[in-house]
């Protein structure tokens, strides 16, 4: 059984580089089905959900040269394949971004329903819905969807829910579409917008991207690029979050801080110093914490996606905290994980009511999905003696260099199995 033993070591100290943001990297990868050119993307975090995209491109047809690491070369001058089975399929939901580009470049895509973390209901409805609306017909049936087209025309798409999975989906197909297409309640997340800025590199006419309006002129084809991915603004979350729970002081580098705000916000109410200069937020806490409130909203609110690493600081607040996620219906699996420490955790609905303890202990738990293991270290971090972290492929899925990063700031973290 592969885990993580963690013993807490008190405050943290030192400087952390963030990462390319995976959530902005798998669907930028999909999208170099779009060109029979080469792309270049760097800053490509080296993660076991990257690794598992490459196996879907490779399976297209697709070259992938990867010369040095965090760098990826693209070559899908020859689609030799439009299916994508649910072995692959199955383990990572964002594999389904390969519909929109396979549309967008040959007319069709069989693609397995998708898997993930099981965090919630996701369904991709509004994926197909956009894709019908650009002309598309579309049959699901024995777990598979089916799409094609003779032709691709522009149209407006209203999303019922600002999808970040649906809005770049029909962005992708949308760019080699006739006409222009019009998303509207558009999510306007970050990885959106690195997204848009790839395909406008390529040679795309995309506009509002980073608004809850996109539009989208269709051209005749796309071109090669050379494109760093954007940081990854929710492992710098972490990383913030982890230094307020334990104390200390650290440095994290290469981020974007105009992406923090949420976070910067919420951590400051809870007593954290936040300062920020160019590129990298300076964190400082004694590790005392106030109690606070949050309400998991998209973007520009508090993402979802951080949501389990500030109830694990809730548990150490002073007083009563109230968290709301109102994104993922199943998203408090980490709540019975961290009351195994010792948590004062109670489930309301969509309302975790979080009382603050002293102090956490240490002991065996199990990171159910991603974010509740990011969770789990930042809990476990905080301890007096040992804890043990099963399950971690889930956390290896979304940090790269977990552990040496954290040791880089004074943690003792060991990888056994």
């Amino acid at each position: 059984m592969e885990k993580f033993v963690i013993h807490g070591t008190g405050p943290l100290e030192g400087s952390v580089r963030i990462s390319g943001a995976k959530n902005a990297a798998l669907p930028i990868m999909c999208a170099t089905i779009l060109t029979k050119d080469k792309i270049t993307l760097e800053d490509v975090p080296e993660l076991k959900d990257v690794t598992l995209l490459t196996e879907v491109l490779r399976g297209l047809g697709v070259k992938i040269e990867h010369p040095e690491p965090n760098t990826y070369i693209f070559d899908a001058s020859e689609i030799t394949n439009t299916t994508t089975g649910a072995d692959l399929m199955s383990k990572m939901r964002a594999s389904f971004c390969v519909m929109g580009p396979l549309i967008g470049r040959m007319g069709r895509t069989e693609n397995s329903l998708p898997g993930g973390c099981a965090i919630g209901t996701r369904p991709i409805d509004l994926h197909l819905k956009g894709f019908r609306a650009l002309g598309c017909s579309v049959r699901t049936e024995h777990g598979m969807v089916c799409a094609k087209t003779d032709h691709l025309k522009g149209s407006t798409v209203y999303l019922d829910f600002p999808s970040v999975g649906a809005t770049e989906n029909i962005m992708m197909a949308a760019v080699l579409a006739d006409g222009e297409t019009t998303i509207d309640n558009a999510a306007m997340e970050p990885e959106i917008v690195d997204l848009s800025n790839f395909l406008n590199k390529m040679g795309a006419q995309v506009r509002g991207a980073g608004t809850s309006t996109i539009k989208i002129k269709g051209v005749k084809e796309l071109h090669g690029c050379r494109h760093q991915i954007i940081p990854d603004r929710i492992e710098a979350g972490t990383y913030m979050v982890a230094v307020a729970a334990t104390g200390g002081n650290i440095n994290i580098e290469n981020v974007i801080t105009s992406h923090m705000r949420p976070v910067i916000a919420k951590l400051k109410e809870a007593g954290v110093e936040i300062y920020e200069n160019g590129d990298t937020i300076n964190v400082i806490s004694n590790g005392t914490i106030e109690s606070f409130d949050i309400k998991t909203l998209p973007y520009p609110g508090m993402p979802t996606d951080m949501q389990a690493q500030f109830m694990a600081l809730a548990t150490l607040a002073k007083g009563t905290s109230v968290i709301i996620e109102t994104v993922f219906e199943n998203r408090f699996m980490h709540v019975d994980e961290l009351n195994r420490m010792g948590a004062n955790i109670r489930i309301d609905g969509k309302n975790a009511i979080v009382q603050g303890v002293h102090k956490l202990r240490g002991g065996k738990v199990r990171a159910t999905d991603l974010r509740c293991g990011a969770a789990l270290v930042i809990a476990a971090l905080t301890v007096d003696g040992k804890t043990e972290i099963e399950d971690i492929y889930h956390i290896e899925r979304g940090y790269e260099n977990l552990i040496e990063k954290l040791e880089g700031l004074g943690a003792h973290v060991v990888r056994e199995g």
